[in-house]
């Protein structure tokens, strides 16, 4: 008699009597004591009762039932070995790993790192204001816009970072007016956005009239309330809370309402007012807010007083503020969590999502990469924050060096190697790899390992939990739950 414990069984254990379901790829996951969510290759699910992955594999699941209908139409198992739809979800797989069909789209520039503020945060050693030595120079740019330009991506984003970028206004002026001139060549020619990431509290007439020419996005920095924000943010060692509101109203004023984004950090301080960081954003006119977690690199690993918590507080902090503008959203107040929304893209839909944190391969050089203002060109903004701790890992050479050996080199083939989650144990055989990715950078910055150990990652261990908590919610029986998450995916 053969023993079911052997580790190797005979081929005849695994063949399947015709008159029985054959399974297709899937993974589950419990999300409570009662239910489990099972998903397939191409991001599937379904929310079942504990113990259904189990029946499923033993072929118990009975063919009259609704649960084999759904498992069937949904691609779990299948009446035959080969679904007739195979074509099908080969091109649904396709879809949701469109990010990988052009190349690098997100190209930031690093512009200086002089800076007006002193956040405790600040991932990077910033420079005071006068020190021009810390912009980058003509003709790092030009070598840059060069590479920008053998991207294969046809949609380009440029975006601007500093310290404060504003304070080498003639360096972003002059890298606008150069890749617009460029993109007038056709066989360059590619859609381009323009994003600047500012503080807003030096912007002035002649920079308005000038985003507003090129449509230029701008994006800064909101914390919350003025006790929030003036704690986390200073400038000139005062809060700075009146000066990015006045510098939000007055680029609303020129540019519209939908050309100004706001992001939040949480510090220690944060954690204690979800609700009332969410209600500050509604008070200042932004219908959306990404609740973002402090990131461990720079300066914020080293105020651990302001800065230093566990995940769990955090996700409290996330829960709490979810929980808080579902609410809101139920009585008619219109208002967005975006870290949720990319996860419902990935839920929801057939489609792919730009944000580099949850791709696999991963998006680091292959949909980011940053000219940092020393012309040395980093795999991400994150990877930098490195190199301003002398880590220069993830540093893949000099703007000056040719496209292939930049982008294509021995390093750039490390890091996406690093950054397959379909391959990385722990990723392989979770149930919500089709909506996750991986971060070599976070990975390597707190476990000093670019594949990184999934059972102590902080990535993991975020991610995991809000994906199960998001689930609860879908199954929560409240009707208007998923209305309103749609309603947030799709939203313009």
């Amino acid at each position: 008699m053969e023993r079911d414990t052997r580790k190797f069984k005979s081929v005849e254990k695994y063949q399947v009597d015709n008159e029985i379901y054959s399974l297709l790829p899937f993974r589950f996951h419990s999300i409570d004591e009662e239910r489990e969510v099972l998903v397939n290759e191409i991001g599937d699910y379904l929310l079942v009762p504990s113990g259904t992955a189990a029946s499923i594999a033993g072929r118990r699941i009975d063919r009259s039932s609704s649960l084999y209908r759904d498992l069937v139409a949904n691609f779990f198992i299948s009446i035959k070995p080969v679904p007739d739809l195979l074509d099908l979800i080969a091109a649904r797989y396709r879809t949701k790993h469109a990010f990988l069909h052009s190349f690098t789209s997100l190209h930031i520039f690093v512009v200086t790192l002089r800076c007006n503020h002193t956040c405790h945060y600040c991932q990077v050693s910033r420079a005071t204001e006068n020190k021009v030595d810390f912009d980058i120079s003509y003709q790092d740019i030009d070598a840059g816009i060069e590479h920008i330009f053998k991207s294969a991506s046809e949609d380009i984003t440029v975006e601007f970072q500093g310290g404060e970028p504003l304070l080498a206004f003639e360096k972003v002026r002059y890298t606008v007016e150069r890749i617009l001139e460029q993109n007038e060549v056709p066989e360059f020619r590619k859609h381009i956005q323009f994003v600047i990431c500012s503080n807003l509290t030096v912007i002035d007439e002649q920079i308005l009239s000038f985003c507003k020419t090129h449509e230029i996005l701008l994006s800064t920095s909101l914390d919350g309330p003025a006790f929030i924000h003036n704690s986390n943010r200073f400038k000139n060692g005062s809060g700075s809370y009146e000066s990015v509101i006045e510098g939000i109203s007055r680029a609303r004023s020129v540019l519209g309402n939908d050309r100004v984004s706001a992001l939040m950090t949480t510090s220690t301080l944060s954690l204690k007012y979800p609700k009332v960081i969410i209600d500050s954003y509604l008070e200042n006119g932004f219908h959306s807010i990404f609740l973002r977690p402090v990131s461990p690199y720079g300066f914020a690993v080293k105020n651990k007083k302001k800065n230093a918590y566990h995940t769990d507080e955090f996700l409290k902090f996330y829960k709490e503020g979810l929980e808080y503008i579902l609410e809101l959203n139920k009585g008619g107040i219109s208002i967005r969590e975006d870290y949720t929304t990319i996860l419902l893209q990935k839920l929801l839909t057939p489609f792919a999502t730009n944000y580099v944190d949850l791709q696999s391969p991963t998006g680091l050089v292959s949909n980011v990469v940053v000219f940092n203002y020393d012309g040395f060109v980093y795999a991400s903004d994150e990877a930098r924050m490195l190199a301003e701790i002398k880590d220069y890992t993830f540093r893949l050479g000099h703007v000056s060096e040719p496209y292939e050996d930049l982008f294509f080199g021995k390093k750039v083939q490390q890091i996406l190697n690093a950054g397959v989650a379909e391959s990385l144990a722990g990723c392989s055989e979770c149930a919500f790899l089709a909506y996750c990715g991986t971060d070599p950078v976070l990975n390597y910055a707190t476990q000093n390992d670019m594949q990184g150990h999934r059972a102590s990652s902080i990535f993991c261990k975020k991610n995991m939990e809000i994906f199960k908590h998001l689930f609860r919610i879908l199954d929560s029986g409240v009707p208007e739950i998923e209305s309103i998450f749609r309603s947030w995916v799709y939203q313009k």
